[in-house]
């Protein structure tokens, strides 16, 4: 039986879990959700809307390999547009998987729980979503197998002083080991569905996942061995992979884009921006589901914590890139930052400004951590901030180059829309499917938390 949540716990900080919760409510609160609730409407209206937009995807990326990227809104000072601040922005929202999985795993800090397991998903959704732009953007993606060192008769080799190829590496690893560490710790779960599965049909599936687990003592140690060696080695891709991507900009000559301050710049952006989604994905959720006595406030505020001071390092980076191109005396420098301000793109820039800086200041307020309402809204303001940052960092540092003969607008096109639109709409459907089909919240870890529970049990009931 559900335990209720007191109305109180929406007004004030609570534990980490709802202590009126037993062992056995835990399991099935959340296995039911996968294997005993109904298909509702609003899941079904979810999935119908999701598949619309990424239909949007499937049209432009036909109509991309008929055409080629020139039906895209590129030019010749702006060679780079909405392909690699998609890579960029998605690759972002991503991190905060990584973060809560990896590195708050090996702080040990148990209010990751009821969380971590949705923002993994998020993760290699979110991965999967950025991988699209790179390889389309090359215009053959056909060829794209030749980013990889293979002996070959035509003795063509990768150039590895490219930071584009180093995208390549760190992506692709950074998005192996999530995968891994995700399924990894979806193991015991899985021997969870398993024994309660209503269905032979369920129980197969359910039983090849778990790969034979039985909750023994031998399994819990490979398990936590595991699990450790996986965070070990995601803690720092939380830091390499977007600092890779940032060398996409930070290598080159470009005003604006020529600066040390990117990586650690980049990496603050991409676990802001990815905390601002889990809490733009979780609040929801959590009330569909009734989740209020495993998702509590005290995950909220905790978040809202973590979005605010990753908001306030962003906005540290700010300050600091407009001091550079001052300080620097260099006059093309002075001229990005002031066309940045005052130029053709001004408005997106003066919005993000708001965004990313004004905006999450309210949540110094614990009246505002505790308002689920308030924190969604912000949520949402600093995940289109994000997206400004990049379109502004992109365009703003290529339409006016070193040749005012060369300058141009960049305006995206309809199948550049068609594409961005289209990957949001491949992630919800995702996400759609994974709450549908697998346990959304770790089962076993938050059964640890329960009172009582001194040691592991077997899963498996």
């Amino acid at each position: 039986m559900e335990q209720p949540v007191e109305l109180a716990s929406e007004i004030k900080i609570g534990p980490v879990i709802d202590p009126g919760l037993s062992l056995a409510a835990v399991s099935d609160k959340i296995s039911s959700i996968v294997l005993k609730r109904k298909t509702t409407l609003g899941w079904m209206v979810g999935v119908f809307i999701g598949f619309i937009l990424l239909q949007g995807l499937l049209t432009g990326l036909t109509w991309l390999l008929m055409k080629g990227v020139g039906v895209w809104g590129l030019n010749i000072p702006v060679g780079w547009g909405f392909a690699i601040i998609n890579f960029v922005w998605w690759i972002g929202i991503g991190h905060a998987g990584t973060l809560i999985s990896a590195i708050l795993l090996l702080l040990n800090q148990s209010w990751r729980n009821a969380i971590n397991r949705f923002a993994e998903a998020m993760t290699i959704f979110a991965v999967m979503c950025a991988g699209i732009f790179p390889i389309f953007h090359t215009g053959r993606p056909w060829l794209a197998y030749w980013l990889f060192p293979y002996p070959n008769t035509m003795s063509m080799w990768p150039q590895f002083r490219s930071p584009l190829l180093w995208d390549v590496f760190a992506v692709s690893t950074y998005f192996t080991i999530s995968a891994v560490f995700w399924f990894i710790g979806l193991v015991p779960d899985f021997a969870t569905l398993r024994d309660s599965a209503k269905h032979r049909w369920q129980a197969v599936i359910y039983g090849f996942l778990s790969l034979g687990w039985r909750g023994s003592a031998r399994h819990w140690q490979r398990y936590e061995k595991a699990s450790l060696l996986l965070a070990g080695l995601a803690t720092p891709l939380v830091v390499s992979v977007h600092t890779v991507v940032s060398f996409d900009f930070a290598v080159s000559i470009v005003p604006g884009w020529h600066t040390t301050i990117f990586p650690p710049y980049f990496v603050a952006g991409a676990i802001y921006s990815g905390f601002a989604m889990v809490l733009t994905l979780m609040i929801p959720v959590r009330s569909i589901y009734s989740l209020e006595g495993v998702i509590t406030m005290r995950h909220i505020n905790n978040m809202a914590k973590v979005t605010l001071a990753t908001g306030l390092i962003v906005g540290y980076g700010y300050t600091m890139e407009a001091f550079f191109g001052w300080y620097s005396a260099n006059k093309y420098e002075q001229f990005m930052i002031w066309n940045r301000m005052t130029g053709p793109y001004a408005p997106f820039y003066w919005a993000l400004i708001f965004c990313n800086i004004i905006t999450p200041q309210f949540l110094w307020s614990k009246k505002i951590r505790t308002n689920l309402m308030a924190i969604w809204i912000i949520s949402l303001i600093v995940n289109v901030g994000m997206w400004l940052e990049r379109f502004v960092i992109v365009v703003t540092s290529l339409h006016r180059d070193f040749l005012p003969s060369s300058w141009s607008m960049y305006w995206p096109t309809i199948w550049d829309w068609a594409m961005y639109i289209g990957t949001i709409g491949l992630f919800t459907v995702l996400i759609f499917l994974f709450i549908r089909a697998l346990p959304m919240i770790t089962i076993f870890e938050l059964r640890m938390l329960l009172p009582g529970a001194k040691v592991k049990e077997p899963v498996a009931q």
